[in-house]
């Protein structure tokens, strides 16, 4: 049984969370713009990191395949939803995690075998693969054989049904069809990508991909209107704030809220308040 049959969820409707009689301040590390589950990873914002390599905390998507890597949260949530659809004979896993050398060899190899114009459609360029932060994960409809580059993942049966779930667990279907010219790379069906929860029901409500919802999010500053968003367990309460104005004053939230802080990879954080209802 799909454990959001009573779902539900709306944006604003209800007062800031931001008010509070104990209030605690945040620390930011600016170095952390680079990470969290909003980066945005595209051909105008590659991978800002150390060695090339993009520090998560990485475990494999199930003991069925030790080789492929998630981020141990979007690994958590993957395995919820295959629990919710009992998914384990029906959809498997492609590919999760990347390292920089194995993105690099991805492409080469695309380039020699299918040419310059799919290669460019389906192939993202080294350091500008979300595959790279261990929050994508490529999924395909389990056959005898699949295409590694674009596995079969229809927008029928179990699959639309996953496509469907996901969304309630912090994944997006990264590269949509008719968003071609936003994200850059052509329509792709079986590539997923963790965001978190809630932007993942916002993201879908408003018909948005990352690129669109990193600059959506511009408009809720610290000092100004937050995005409020309620389900029937939580309130949410999401805004952004730039390095710039990081540098001229701190952010005060309260205490009793949890917190999530995550950078854009491009100019500053998106912080994400939660309350019990």
């Amino acid at each position: 049984m799909n454990s959001f049959s009573n779902y539900y969820g709306r944006i604003d409707g209800f007062p800031s969370i931001c008010i509070g009689i104990n209030m605690r301040t945040l620390n930011f590390d600016t170095v952390n713009i680079y990470s969290g589950n909003l980066v945005l990873v595209n051909r105008e914002h590659p991978i800002t990191c150390k060695n090339n390599n993009y520090a998560v905390s990485l475990v494999s998507v199930g003991t069925d395949y030790p080789d492929i890597l998630l981020d141990y949260v979007a690994a958590k949530e993957l395995s919820r939803i295959r629990n919710v659809l009992n998914l384990y004979d029906d959809i498997v896993p492609v590919s999760g995690f990347r390292t920089r050398s194995e993105q690099k060899r991805i492409y080469t190899d695309s380039l020699q075998k299918n040419g310059t114009d799919f290669t460019e459609k389906y192939v993202a360029l080294p350091d500008r693969s979300e595959h790279q932060t261990g929050l994508a994960i490529d999924l395909a409809e389990n056959k005898s054989e699949y295409d590694f580059i674009r596995p079969h993942f229809p927008d029928i049966g179990i699959c639309m049904e996953f496509r469907k779930e996901a969304i309630h667990y912090g994944f997006i279907e990264r590269y949509p069809k008719g968003k071609e010219s936003t994200t850059g790379i052509a329509h792709e069906s079986w590539h997923f990508r963790y965001v978190g929860y809630p932007h993942s029901e916002i993201m879908n409500m408003k018909n948005l991909t990352l690129e669109e919802y990193i600059r959506y999010l511009k408009n809720f500053p610290y000092k100004g209107s937050h995005l409020k968003f309620f389900n029937y367990e939580y309130y949410y309460e999401i805004f952004y704030i730039s390095l710039s104005q990081l540098r001229k004053s701190s952010v005060i939230i309260p205490a009793d809220v949890s917190c999530q802080i995550s950078g854009n990879n491009i100019d500053g954080f998106i912080i994400t308040l939660r309350k019990l209802k």
